[in-house]
């Protein structure tokens, strides 16, 4: 079966209910060879990392360290307590599963990951990244849904059926996750008890009256009727599957992953699941006074390290390796600096990851740029669109077109290698390693150059945003010849202060951070 055909043998209705009656129980791993069928399509996992993780005290640039240091003393991982994890990147000391996934070749951390224009409140930029829209565009459906409304027009209607009987997307939470809403409707099934799962009842139904309230009433009996078609296979994959790692940390999240395994071993053909880990938003109390290695972040960010090896290590030994693919995201990265309650404020750009054995492992991106001198409303500047992420997800996992890609998501697309054959060693990449890149002067009065010496033709974009992920100019994309090209920036018209300019070559991104001072 080819991958694109996901969705083709699944089907969803979604509404926010509790289940119940029905206790989640295992079974033996020789009942799951039957169930299992290696030929069908793959999975995704979405991991909701609610709030803005900050990924400075997550993926620490060894090489910035100096610099960071003097930024944020207060909440900085001392240098001997972090794990190394390449040359220039460690990590929280809270991560050592996050460490275990990249020595194994199931990792993949994309750096600088944002969207221009940033907006640093929470509601609005969870809602950009859900939809997968600009920041200036209310879109009121989700990039996920999109895609499965391009596939199945007209839903919910006519669903579910004897072909498409499973629920298209499941979201572990008390809400359905706005990356599956439908133009009509929402794509996913919310799982609130996952110990747990059974029915809702519909009362005794009579003939509905005339009317806007019979109207609405039989909308919702029927919403009820279609919801407790679904959990019936979801009861009985829970029922039918098996978890073998016998080691899930004892948290919320990892008790998820660990019910998901079922699902999908149990032959569920639910191809989209979507968590939430929230608390991400650590204002005050980020790490403890005395002792940065603990607090509020340490035990979010070991939780989402610990759960997330956890399930790889069960997937890989329910033999489910190749058809999982899991994601993070969080609505945005935090400042450079720390405030004075040990916290981090909003921020703009943060890593993302990706894991699963058919990842192409390593590193994507420079470590960010940080000045002896930062800005106090300064943040990480944006390398990748989330959108490209997205989007090479969709092309890379299931055999979406490049072109609908664009349509669904931004005509911008920059298209990243994220996956790879699933036996590809680690790499650490970035743009320097292939193309020299500068800016001159630095500090800069009127104009600056940026300096590009290609290998080979290439088209290039490049824009100008300040410390708060605002665009300030686009200077949009040009197609240069293999060899040495001077851009010129005219910059006369920019107030004094700091900025950062995206290059963005092929497959590859960098931003570099320019200073404009008085004449």
């Amino acid at each position: 079966m080819k991958r694109r055909s996901f969705i083709r043998n699944a089907s969803a209705f979604a509404i926010p209910a509790l289940f119940g009656g029905v206790h989640v129980t295992a079974n033996a791993a020789q009942r799951m060879a039957s169930l299992i069928n290696e030929d069908s399509d793959r999975v995704l996992v979405l991991i909701d990392m609610n709030g803005g993780n900050d990924g400075l005290n997550s993926f620490v640039p060894m090489d910035m360290y100096d610099n960071l240091y003097n930024a944020r003393p207060n909440v900085i991982i001392p240098e001997k307590r972090l794990i190394p994890l390449t040359d220039t990147i460690s990590l929280h000391p809270e991560m050592e599963g996050i460490k275990n996934l990249y020595d194994n070749a199931n990792l993949k951390v994309i750096q600088g990951v944002g969207y221009p224009n940033q907006n640093r409140s929470h509601f609005r930029s969870a809602d950009i990244w859900n939809s997968g829209s600009d920041a200036d565009v209310f879109d009121s459906t989700g990039w996920i849904g999109r895609y499965l409304d391009d596939l199945y027009p007209g839903f919910p209607e006519d669903y579910p059926n004897s072909e498409q009987d499973h629920p298209f997307a499941i979201t572990l939470g008390k809400s359905i996750s706005g990356t599956c809403q439908g133009e009509e409707s929402n794509f996913s099934l919310a799982i609130i008890d996952t110990d747990n799962i059974g029915g809702l009842n519909t009362g005794i139904e009579g003939e509905a009256t005339d009317g806007y309230y019979g109207q609405e009433l039989a909308y919702l009996i029927d919403t009820f009727k279609k919801t407790n078609a679904y959990a019936a296979p979801v009861t009985e994959a829970v029922e039918k599957g098996e978890s073998l790692y016998a080691s899930y940390p004892e948290t919320k999240l990892a008790s998820q992953l660990q019910v998901v395994a079922k699902m999908i071993s149990g032959g569920l053909k639910t191809k989209i699941y979507v968590l939430k880990l929230g608390g991400f938003d650590t204002h005050a109390d980020q790490v403890v006074d005395g002792d940065p290695t603990k607090g509020q972040h340490a035990d979010l960010i070991s939780d989402i390290s610990a759960s997330i090896d956890a399930f790889q290590q069960d997937i890989k030994a329910l033999g489910l390796e190749k058809r999982v693919l899991g994601m993070t995201f969080s609505e945005f990265g935090r400042k450079i600096k720390s405030n004075a309650g040990f916290g981090t404020d909003h921020g703009t750009a943060a890593p993302m990851m990706i894991f699963g054995d058919c990842v192409n492992p390593g590193i994507i991106g420079a470590n960010p740029e940080i000045a002896p001198e930062v800005d106090i409303e300064e943040g990480v500047a944006m390398q990748y669109d989330f959108r490209s992420v997205y989007g090479s997800v969709l092309m890379d996992w299931f055999e979406v077109p490049e072109e609908k890609v664009k349509n669904l998501l931004t005509p911008d697309f920059q298209y990243i290698p994220i996956l790879g054959e699933c036996l590809i060693p680690n790499s650490t990449d970035s743009l320097d390693d292939r193309i020299g890149l500068t800016a001159s002067p630095n500090p800069f009065i009127n104009n600056f150059a940026i300096h590009i010496d290609l290998h080979e033709k290439a088209k290039v974009k490049i824009d100008i945003s300040d410390v708060q992920g605002r665009l300030i100019k686009n200077i949009g994309y040009r197609t240069l010849a293999a060899g040495l090209h001077n851009i010129n920036i005219e910059s006369q018209d920019l107030d004094n202060g700091i900025y950062f300019a995206r290059i963005q070559i092929g497959n590859k991104s960098k931003s570099i951070r320019l200073v404009k001072i008085a004449n």
